[in-house]
């Protein structure tokens, strides 16, 4: 054709008809392009050209008129449906619904208008010369390569964002997990429903569509938690417990030995709960110095008085220590406590104290949510030279006694 119009018959001029039709050569792809997959291109990129579905529908419907599966070549991209078979193609589409969305692709430079002088759509030879008047494709298949680099700028937007989510919900999980842990090691702690509240509001969040400002926020605010909740849990007071634990490796005592102290606070406790007097006969002052931190300073008839419990789950006699160990032995695993948590029990309490506190908690096992848990807290503070299980047992006589 010796003259492309560029005004469309009977309607004003814009800057899309203003558009270059020509293309330099550097500009046009070098082999055809399958029309199918180019529009599955512009589908991924609508964004960047500002399309809609609707508008990639009534493209999809004019891509259909055009014979062959691929644009470029020597072929003429003009294709001259009219109104009512675009609109029959489309599914009955209405006739002013699809003119808005014609206008639109033509405005976002992906067709063009080859209006005839009358308006009309139409082909006519002349000889071998060939001249379609209609919608003109050749814009689209000129972005090829252009739709194809936005498409693939879209995708890889969308992994960085999947990536994200991925890490942000890993990352979510592990807080969980360790708000669950901190408040094993250190029960009472705001800071673990802080944790666990934040973790089901990220969960809630996650159920969403999130964009990747979002998601990054997300990231950074669990990064400071799971910090902070690391700190907590390794931070130096574990440190010196673990270092505490490794340098003062007791050896092993005889743990059928009667020998110990009676804590003299015991006594105005034992009187005002209505226990006993104690006979101190039975208590020997000369221990090891050395084993003088672990051993209980309570005797075992009054923590036996305390904890009637324990005969109910354990049917031998408890007359000595290594009885009492055996039974907070045979008590353990059904109480809930791994046995790595009562070996360091052991450890650093020592197996006399350890199976005091085990029949104390079995006394008062409805209250302890965590049994693991707050043996591992009371373990830390036999560590610091922080505990006492006098104290406790005497407890138990002052809970039955307002009972």
């Amino acid at each position: 054709m010796e003259y492309t119009p560029i005004s469309p018959f009977m309607r004003p001029i814009s800057h899309a008809n203003l558009r270059v039709i020509e293309r330099p050569e550097a500009s046009i792809p070098g082999r055809p392009v399958n029309k199918w997959e180019l529009l599955r291109e512009l589908s991924k990129a609508q964004a960047t050209f500002g399309v809609s579905e609707r508008d990639l529908t009534v493209l999809q419907g004019l891509l259909s008129f055009f014979p062959d599966d691929s644009l470029g070549g020597n072929a003429e991209m003009v294709v001259f449906p009219s109104n009512k078979a675009i609109c029959e193609r489309l599914n009955g589409m209405p006739c002013s619904t699809m003119r808005r969305h014609l206008a639109r692709l033509i405005e976002a430079g992906l067709l063009h208008r080859r209006d005839s002088p009358n308006g009309k759509r139409y082909v006519r030879k002349h000889g071998a010369e060939r001249v379609a008047f209609g919608f003109d494709l050749s814009p689209l298949y000129y972005q090829s390569e252009e739709i194809a680099r936005a498409a693939e700028a879209v995708r890889e937007a969308e992994e960085r964002v999947r990536r994200l989510r991925e890490v942000v919900s890993l990352m979510r999980r592990d807080l969980a997990a360790l708000a669950e842990f901190g408040d094993e090691l250190q029960p009472g702690l705001r800071i673990w429903d802080q944790i666990r509240d934040k973790a089901v509001l990220i969960a809630r969040a996650l159920r969403r569509k999130l964009t990747s400002d979002d998601l990054s926020t997300y990231r950074a605010d669990l990064e400071a938690l799971l910090d902070q909740a690391r700190n907590i849990i390794d931070g130096p007071e574990t440190e010196e417990m673990n270092t505490n634990g490794a340098q003062s490796e007791r050896h092993h005592h005889n743990s059928n030995k009667e020998s110990i102290e009676f804590e003299p606070a015991l006594e105005k406790n034992a009187a005002a709960s209505g226990v006993p007097d104690v006979d101190t006969n039975e208590l020997v002052a000369s221990v090891d110095e050395q084993d003088r931190r672990h051993l209980p300073k309570i005797p075992i008839h009054l923590v036996i008085a305390a904890c009637p419990s324990l005969k109910t789950f354990y049917q031998g006699e408890i007359r000595h220590w290594h009885q009492l160990f055996d039974a907070a032995c045979h008590v353990r695993p059904a109480m809930g406590i791994s046995a790595s948590v009562w070996e360091e029990a052991q450890r650093f309490m020592g197996p006399e104290q350890a199976s005091i506190v085990v029949a104390a908690m079995l006394e008062r096992f409805e209250d302890i949510r965590s049994p693991g848990g707050y043996l591992r807290a009371l373990t830390a503070k036999a560590t610091a030279g922080e505990f006492s299980c006098g104290p406790m047992v005497m407890a138990l006589f002052g809970r039955r006694s307002a009972a």
